[in-house]
């Protein structure tokens, strides 16, 4: 079933004295449950891709589905409610509010979409136990590693039970330990809960065990 479809995506940007392409013409489908690496040098779009794949910028030209209706249509506000409930971000580096603990970081999605919070104190939690983090619930974010740090991203881009997953190099910022109980544990919750996921690498290897891998190059998946 196709969960998500880009179609025919470019962008262009001017720079006064010459346009320039990052993306041509792009086309990507992605079925719920799947997951799909995107692969490229630095400077190649990917982290500009998967900027306007979340709705985040907008294509110079282009169109994007999700579950068969166009994106394109909704206004800002209806896009923000999208990205909320039906999209999970995870970063290189981590975006974590750094006045809030791991608990509170983990539920702020659910506080921001009008959740209460002692209705969500406890999925957070299991989700933090679940990252092997039931010892750090209260600890502020500059007391947190920074492979845990980005176990508590994780922990939030999966709070509001997102049906896709976007990662933008979620393992770049880590060395290799902290790096592959990361993607790990990124890779193990996608496939119990069937979220369909979308990630940015670098990393050949980690590119290589999920369903579907893609080079980005001249503005062209191949």
């Amino acid at each position: 079933m196709t969960l998500f479809s880009a179609e025919n995506i470019t962008k262009t940007f001017d720079t006064g004295s010459t346009e320039i392409t990052i993306l041509q013409n792009l086309s990507l489908t992605i079925e719920a449950g799947e997951m799909t690496a995107v692969i490229g040098a630095s400077g190649s779009g990917k982290t500009t891709l998967l900027q306007i794949l979340g709705t985040l910028a907008e294509p110079t030209e282009g169109e994007l589905y999700f579950r068969g209706e166009s994106l394109n249509e909704k206004s800002p506000l209806e896009l923000a409610e999208f990205r909320n409930k039906s999209l999970g971000f995870i970063f290189q580096f981590h975006h974590l509010l750094p006045d809030f603990t791991a608990l509170e970081n983990v539920m702020m999605p659910a506080l921001i979409a009008g959740q209460k919070r002692k209705d969500m104190s406890l999925p957070a939690k299991k989700l933090l136990e679940r990252m092997e983090l039931e010892h750090r619930l209260e600890h502020k974010v500059s007391e947190l590693s920074g492979g845990e740090q980005q176990r508590t991203a994780l922990a939030r881009a999966l709070i509001m039970s997102p049906a896709l997953l976007l990662a933008d190099e979620p393992t770049g910022n880590l060395d290799s330990r902290a790096g592959d109980l990361v993607f790990d544990l990124l890779h193990a919750l996608c496939r119990e809960r069937g979220l369909a996921t979308i990630m940015v690498t670098h990393n050949n290897k980690l590119a290589d065990r999920l369903d579907h891998c893609y080079t980005l190059k001249d503005g062209v998946l191949k």
